[in-house]
């Protein structure tokens, strides 16, 4: 029984040798594809979120308290400069302007006579001089009356398109009250923030700073048709985000955009010199990137990366590799940490010239 038993134990030994034997003869045999990184001159699109915004966008407030005795516009309408919008019941405040007109004529009467008095020496001077402060005290209440009688017509002051009207005929409206907005939608703003560093390289870098023109993306993921262009800086970064907001200006003859909408300003970047790997050679764990390493011994290790652009089948590197590491292209999802392989260099500039890089 004991001869049994070791001579079952060789067997089962030769044949677990064999198996191992077979393993790494197939592991051997695999050969994977290797390249490097490269660096190029190209270019890629940064997409920032962005705030759209009319070029002129006010809020029509009453400047006095009435009755709402006309509306002339509806919600959504274009209106031009000049165009009367509202009014408010004026009966108040016409009887008022022909009071102050009453009291100017009384005024002016009073000083012809103080004058013609003052002429005789029948008055002083510093009579007529009394009676003439009457009268430009009548002519300035007068005048403001004349004001307060013409805000009782709101008319626009620019040209474009009404928002809504809270507020009905009859309503007794407050002085301040809001009766709606109005937007000129010809050309729009769009506002989007921009890190410090990449102030700091828009500012110094002229040569290789990105385009000043730039794309809108619209929500809908359709690209407006219309380009746009970066025409100011803000003067102060945000405390809290480190960022500063640049404004850019699209044309909007459309009409398409409005007030309050959201996007995505598409600035294009150029890049020097970049440091480039296909996509298809990283891996991501837990929001991090990583490549295998294939050292001198053709042993692979992981190795993290970091990411600073991205084009169609290229990442931009901005640490992690250089131009002498060899990294592995195929079989990313099959080898292991530490795994010893066997693979074949292929030229990093024939990798790219297979892929879908599209550089501008």
């Amino acid at each position: 029984m004991k001869r049994i038993a070791i001579l079952s134990g060789l067997i089962a030994l030769l044949s677990l040798t064999s198996c191992n034997s077979k393993k790494e003869e197939k592991e051997v045999a695999e050969t994977y594809a290797v390249t490097n990184p490269i660096t190029i001159d190209t270019s890629f699109t940064k997409e920032y979120v962005s705030q759209i915004k009319s070029i002129k966008n006010i809020e029509i407030r009453a400047l006095e308290k009435g009755f709402l005795q006309k509306i002339y516009v509806d919600e959504g309408q274009y209106v031009k400069e000049g165009q009367l919008l509202f009014k408010i019941l004026p009966t108040v405040y016409e009887a008022e302007y022909q009071k102050a007109i009453a009291e100017v004529k009384a005024a002016e009467i009073e000083m012809q006579n103080t004058k013609v008095l003052s002429d005789k020496n029948v008055v002083s001077k510093n009579e007529l001089a009394v009676a003439r402060a009457r009268l430009d005290q009548a002519k300035a209440e007068m005048v403001m009356a004349r004001f307060h009688l013409s805000a009782t017509n709101i008319i626009a002051p620019f040209s474009g398109t009404i928002d809504r009207i809270p507020k009905k005929l009859g309503s007794l409206i407050d002085e301040g009250e809001l009766l709606t907005s109005l937007s000129d939608n010809s050309e729009m703003f769009a506002y989007f923030n921009v890190s410090e560093p990449e102030y700091l390289d828009y500012q110094t870098d002229i040569k290789n700073r990105a385009q000043n023109q730039v794309s809108l993306l619209l929500a809908n993921g359709v690209p407006l048709k219309y380009k746009g262009a970066v025409e100011v800086i803000e003067s102060e970064f945000n405390s809290e985000t480190g960022n500063i907001a640049f404004r850019s200006r699209f044309p909007n003859p459309d009409k398409l955009l409005k007030n309050g909408e959201t996007g995505k300003v598409l600035m294009t970047v150029p890049l020097r010199n970049a440091l480039v790997i296909p996509q298809k050679a990283t891996y991501e764990i837990q929001d991090k990137k990583y490549v295998f390493v294939v050292d001198k011994n053709s042993v692979v290790h992981s190795q993290e990366i970091k990411i600073k652009g991205e084009i169609p089948d290229l990442y931009v590197i901005e640490s992690g590799l250089n131009v002498n590491d060899i990294i592995l292209l195929e079989g990313v999802q099959k080898v292991k940490e530490n795994d010893k392989i066997k693979y074949k260099s292929v030229d990093a500039t024939i990798v790219i010239t297979h892929l879908r890089l599209k550089a501008e």
